[in-house]
């Protein structure tokens, strides 16, 4: 597992999140843990090493 700090965003805390490094490519949804609101998370790894990481808001 890879701990990865950013920014939310919607309120522009400083969260962390754990990704799974194991998985070269993925997109999933999870929810702010401080105001709540979900996310679109897109995190990119080559050989365990994080090489990208994107995070969207979705409209409601």
């Amino acid at each position: 597992m890879y701990e990865h700090f950013f920014q939310c965003p919607y309120c522009w805390e400083e969260i962390s999140i754990l990704l799974d490094s194991s998985i070269s490519s993925q997109t999933y949804v999870e929810d702010c843990e401080v105001c709540c609101n979900p996310m679109d998370i897109t995190p990119q790894f080559n050989d365990n090493n994080l090489v990208g990481f994107e995070v969207k808001s979705l409209e409601q």
